[in-house]
């Protein structure tokens, strides 16, 4: 199968030309029944020869569509960052604490953001000024849009 990423496939990268399938050769089709052998054997060199060029262009077509693929998928991420003081919820799901049915709130909070550790991570404290005990993704983290009291 053609590769959509880089338009070949790993048969012909790897050995320059294309692969004939048994099914062919059991039946006569245009492919196998019009091959001249001499001109087929300096067809296959010459593949052979240009096979290198060939793998740089493929590597080429598909880092063009991983670079469509990324830009296309970075559009649609939300990029959320808290700074120590904001008031954030924290989720119910990531907080691991007792299930409260799918009636339940899915945020707890609001909290406090006392550090922002890099990379998306943050430490928060609760409203009585305890520092919770682990580190918060930011996945798992909502702003919150109350004033502090």
């Amino acid at each position: 199968m053609i590769k959509s990423s880089n338009g070949d496939t790993p048969f012909s990268l790897t050995y320059g030309t294309e692969a004939v399938i048994p099914a062919e050769i059991g039946m006569p089709t245009f492919r196998t029944a019009e091959v001249n052998v001499a001109e087929n054997d300096e067809a296959l060199e010459i593949n052979l020869e240009l096979l290198e060029e060939k793998r740089e262009q493929a590597a080429i077509r598909e880092a063009k569509s991983k670079r469509q693929m990324e830009k296309y998928y970075n559009t649609k991420v939300r990029n959320a960052s808290f700074k120590p003081g904001d008031l954030v919820y924290r989720s119910n799901e990531a907080s691991r604490v007792e299930d409260t049915g799918k009636l339940g709130p899915k945020w707890e909070g609001p909290y406090e953001v006392t550090e922002a550790l890099g990379k998306g991570s943050y430490k928060l404290k609760d409203r009585n000024g305890r520092e919770l005990p682990r580190t918060w993704n930011v996945c798992n983290l909502k702003k919150c849009y109350i004033h502090k009291v």
